[in-house]
């Protein structure tokens, strides 16, 4: 573990003591190992697509929008290999809420989760992708497929 100071004026600092009060940190050095982790993992977001990743697409989309919601099925369905997983919501009487978690290369994510947020009726797409390598290939037995395990990047 390597250690460092700063220096923080007294407003900032009880505005910071404030936050990790707030989120439940027991301490300033896991506030700021977080704050570090997020800073780094959204500059990731800006990089060149490479790797794998897995990620969460969220949006809201109107239900009653013209055959919108058989589209972005389809769309999922049609990129089964990257979607793992999806949750809908209802907000309101017309609002609904989906939440899709993909996994694979991170090119091909950030293309599917582009093309489902520029459907007309989406809104509010946000993509939140981390980062993966790959830890290592084996098989569990003799008999068993070899594989690799994927694990976030630091």
């Amino acid at each position: 573990m390597e250690r460092f100071t700063i220096s923080l004026d007294e407003s900032l600092a009880r505005e910071f003591d404030e936050l990790i009060a707030a989120r439940g940190y027991s301490n300033r050095s896991e506030a700021v190992r977080d704050l570090i982790r997020g800073a780094i993992g959204s500059d990731s977001q800006n990089d060149p697509p490479s790797g794998h990743c897995v990620a969460t697409l969220s949006y809201v989309f109107n239900h009653h929008e013209r055959e919108l919601a058989e589209r972005l099925t389809g769309m999922q369905h049609d990129h089964h290999d990257l979607t793992v997983a999806a949750m809908h919501s209802h907000l309101d009487h017309e609002n609904c809420l989906e939440t899709v978690i993909l996994k694979g290369p991170a090119t091909q994510v950030r293309r599917f989760a582009g093309a489902l947020m520029a459907e007309r009726g989406v809104r509010h797409g946000q993509l939140n992708l981390i980062a993966l390598q790959a830890e290592h290939h084996h098989a569990h037995d003799d008999q068993g497929e070899e594989h690799v395990h994927y694990r976030p990047a630091r």
